[in-house]
């Protein structure tokens, strides 16, 4: 069940939203929440739900098993890690590590057919992040077998994220801030994450799925970059369009989410970049993985060795595939070059700096899309290849520039930067604050109205995170 469908948003969100405001009492409304969230996972992964549950029951255990009386803690503590690996790597991996080894000379072994179960990169590193954070500090164990149960199957985040760290999460349990201003803030920010997947996200989608859909040698240098262009701009609006419902959806529950994007297309480095995109699961691999490897404590080679395997580590948990260890790797050795000033952007003029940073985050984009290395490498190719073109090829090209796409695109490069926020903090100290917050009010209804006027319409509408 995806939060742009009619399912959720006239059924499912609606319900639980009037059941959660007249259950009076904290504990009935987050029992409530876990029904809901079970109920929503089970929709889309009715069979899966199981391993779900595994999960939840496991880790709580090994959470209770890390009060500082117990002398085995630490040895618990990589049992747990070691099991949730495992899982994640049997249902998620098994199949790319089978055709790794049958790529060897002699080799052959069964590839075993797995589905990969909807968001179990998220819940698992979120049900690590609770045996984690007990093992920190045992004040955080959880006596409370449902308690943990809502942390990890919380509907809003529980499929695409953003992910929760558990000290983030565990007070707001019992004690959370539920009243009308966080609900319509919750709601706006619902509708503005709504408006960002159908509108924007939808419509490159289209462009840069006809593009990569195309052969390598139909390619010219303009429909390359068109795809290439169309898909950055669709996994920014559909990632950053999920976690905006996501922490929208909290609010409306009295929960308050970390942001999970910072306008990441206006960095001047990939240093920066990886500060503002998807921030969760970059501070997740610093604070459990890049931080207990040693950091940048343990000298200049170590530091290397460490961010190396982190963006190895990070490639690898969006997907089983090379692609993906290319693109963490790419992204993590410019990160590297620029640590260690062999790539000093400091000394560039800023239009440089920005136009740097967009480029490397594009071509990385390329292997993060393109459905192998091969193909991922001839893409690039074709865009720094002028000699392909024709009428034939300039004719597909123009096709993709409808009204509608070029409208989108222009949407998507304004709203790519803070203009926004700039103007709300400008206006914010000025009497037309409160006639400006009314305006934006409308027009987040006047937004949701064209969503579902949309949606009634559309049959094109996927989540690029739910395959992770």
């Amino acid at each position: 069940m995806v939060f742009s469908s009619p399912v959720f948003l006239f059924i499912f969100m609606t319900s639980v939203y009037i059941l959660h405001r007249v259950i009076p009492t904290i504990t009935a409304k987050n029992v409530l929440l876990l029904i809901f969230s079970i109920a929503f996972y089970t929709y889309g992964e009715p069979k899966a739900v199981v391993l779900m549950i595994i999960s939840i029951i496991m880790n709580y255990f090994f959470g209770l098993a890390m009060k500082p009386e117990n002398k085995a803690r630490k040895p618990v503590l990589i049992t747990a890690i070691t099991a949730n690996l495992v899982m994640l790597g049997i249902f998620k991996y098994a199949g790319f590590g089978a055709d790794l080894l049958n790529s060897l000379p002699f080799v052959s072994v069964p590839v075993p057919s797995i589905a990969l179960p909807i968001g179990i990169s998220f819940y698992t590193f979120q049900a690590m992040s609770y045996v984690i954070d007990a093992y920190k500090d045992p004040n955080y164990i959880q006596k409370n077998l449902y308690k943990v149960a809502l942390y990890i199957t919380f509907f809003p985040q529980l499929v695409a994220g953003p992910i929760v760290k558990y000290y983030d999460f565990a007070d707001q349990i019992d004690h959370r801030k539920d009243d009308p201003e966080k609900t319509a803030m919750g709601i706006r920010r619902f509708i503005t994450g709504l408006s960002k997947k159908l509108l924007i996200a939808n419509t490159m989608a289209l462009a840069a799925d006809y593009v990569y859909g195309l052969d390598t040698s139909e390619l010219s240098l303009p429909l390359a970059w068109l795809g290439a262009v169309s898909y950055l701009f669709q996994i920014y609006f559909d990632f950053s369009g999920y976690s905006d419902m996501a922490i929208g959806l909290g609010a409306m529950f009295g929960f308050t989410f970390k942001e999970n994007f910072n306008y990441p297309y206006i960095s001047q480095s990939i240093q920066e970049f990886w500060r503002r995109w998807h921030i969760s699961v970059s501070t997740w691999f610093k604070e459990y993985l890049y931080i207990p490897l040693g950091g940048n404590r343990k000298g200049k080679v170590r530091t290397a060795l460490n961010k190396l395997f982190v963006f190895f580590c990070t490639g690898l948990w969006h997907g089983a595939s090379l692609n993906f260890i290319v693109w963490g790797l790419l992204n993590g050795g410019f990160l590297m070059l620029e640590s260690y000033k062999i790539i000093n952007t400091q000394k560039w003029l800023r239009p440089f700096r920005h136009i740097y940073a967009v480029f490397v985050t594009i071509i990385a984009f390329v292997f993060f899309r393109a459905d192998d290395l091969g193909t991922a490498c001839r893409f690039i190719g074709r865009m720094f290849d002028p000699t392909n073109g024709n009428s034939t090829r300039t004719s597909m090209f123009m096709a993709q520039l409808t009204p509608m796409y070029l409208i989108m695109l222009g949407l998507a490069i304004i709203f790519s930067m803070p203009v926004i926020q700039s103007a709300k903090q400008k206006i914010s100290s000025t009497k037309a604050a409160s006639a400006a917050d009314v305006c934006s009010y409308a027009v987040s209804l006047v937004l949701l109205a064209v969503c579902i006027i949309t949606l009634s319409s559309a049959s094109y509408n996927p989540f690029i995170y739910f395959r992770f």
